[in-house]
């Protein structure tokens, strides 16, 4: 059977990152380029497997893609693995339709590709 992940939306996601959760984006890199959350950090789900080293397990991880299914895999990924893991509902599209900041590479207005 198929397990759902936890979720959360953009506002909860924020509180949560406020609270010192981290932003796992886990877009392909021309995505990622085109604009993502300030903060966030990207690690392509293709590259999660040889990197997951790379991702803490001292606090909470919001994971995001483009809409939420690539994210939900690494949240059940990553929770097999005994992170604190939570797929952020609806992606950086829900993201930007909320208002919240998108930038690309420079810092500039960034866009979902």
């Amino acid at each position: 059977m198929f397990k759902r992940v936890p979720t959360a939306d953009v506002a909860e996601a924020q509180t949560l990152l406020s609270d010192g959760a981290l932003l796992l984006d886990v877009r392909r890199d021309d995505e990622w380029r085109a604009g993502h959350a300030q903060d966030a950090i990207h690690i392509p789900l293709g590259q999660l497997q040889e990197r997951v080293s790379e991702v803490p397990t001292d606090r909470r991880i919001v994971a995001v893609c483009r809409s939420g299914s690539r994210s939900a895999q690494a949240t059940r990924y990553l929770r097999q693995l005994g992170h604190d893991a939570i797929n952020l509902d609806g992606g950086m599209q829900a993201w930007q339709r909320a208002g919240a900041d998108v930038v690309d590479d420079d810092g500039g207005a960034g866009r979902v590709a």
